[in-house]
């Protein structure tokens, strides 16, 4: 395999990769504006899935060598990060409106 294959194919794998992160960041976006609120059983189920789902992605792009260990946590790390500003924003928002229903 040319050095260009394995390098496209190192870029392409680290793409996927990061889309199927905003991929669970958006449902889980929109889980929480439209269904449930982050304490549900259901939403943590979905979180849970999806997370583990990515995680057995990169762990899998990892062992052939497509990406490196750190890129793969630190892509995890981005999305925890996220969903916990998200988790918050929505909590803000939650608290907002109790507030204002007094």
């Amino acid at each position: 395999m040319s050095t260009e294959m394995v390098t496209g194919s190192k870029e392409k794998a680290l793409a996927l990769l990061r889309q199927d992160a905003e991929k669970i960041l958006k449902l889980i976006s929109v889980q929480m504006e439209n269904l449930t609120m982050p304490q549900c059983p259901l939403y943590e189920e979905v979180l849970d899935t999806q997370m583990f789902g990515l995680s057995r992605e990169i762990d899998f792009a990892t062992r052939l060598g497509l990406i490196e260990e750190s890129v793969g946590k630190q892509i995890l790390s981005e999305l925890e990060q996220r969903l916990a500003e998200l988790h918050d924003a929505y909590e803000r928002e939650n608290n907002r409106s109790q507030v204002d229903n007094r």
